[in-house]
């Protein structure tokens, strides 16, 4: 919470476009939105419309798929190479300080959970530095957002690097 997860994926989605690179941007987060009734997991839910969703835009020929989503163990990335392919599955870890991500979500977050979702930030830190499932991270923090997409989409091997590589 607080890296810049959305916000990341937003602009390279924008990036690709301006390069004509077909893709999908998937906020997992927004898919797992809701309150379901009791004894129904969130979870599961969250990735069956994640499983359509990647279906649908497979279909329309869709190759590639940027998804935000902070993967907390391993299980959750399982879910995600079982969707989209071991092969095909690379995890970029955004990251910035703590003090920054904590800014972020108290700037962002105006409600009764405010509290919580700060305290949230150094919980999820903790979690992500123990299972450590990335492939690569990319700092967001004090950079322009389009030059820390643009390292994960170099890094990512989806574009290429160079001062022209927006335009290529």
């Amino acid at each position: 919470m607080g890296a810049g997860k959305s916000s990341v994926l937003a602009e390279a989605s924008d990036i690709l476009w301006l390069r004509h690179l077909s893709h999908a941007a998937i906020d997992l987060d927004m898919l797992g939105l809701g309150c379901l009734p009791l004894g129904a997991e969130t979870h599961e839910v969250m990735y069956e419309n994640l499983r359509s969703v990647s279906r649908n835009y497979a279909a329309a020929g869709v190759q590639r798929f940027l998804v935000a989503r902070c993967l907390e163990d391993r299980a959750q990335l399982d879910l995600c190479r079982e969707i989209f392919s071991p092969r095909n599955t690379v995890v970029c870890r955004i990251t910035a300080s703590l003090g920054v991500m904590q800014g972020r979500v108290q700037r962002r977050e105006s409600g009764i959970s405010r509290q919580e979702y700060i305290h949230r930030v150094t919980v999820l830190s903790e979690i992500l530095d123990r299972v450590r499932l990335e492939d690569f991270a990319v700092v967001n923090e004090n950079r322009h957002i389009t030059d820390v997409a643009s390292e994960m989409l170099v890094k990512a091997g989806w574009i290429s690097a160079g001062p022209h590589s927006l335009a290529d």
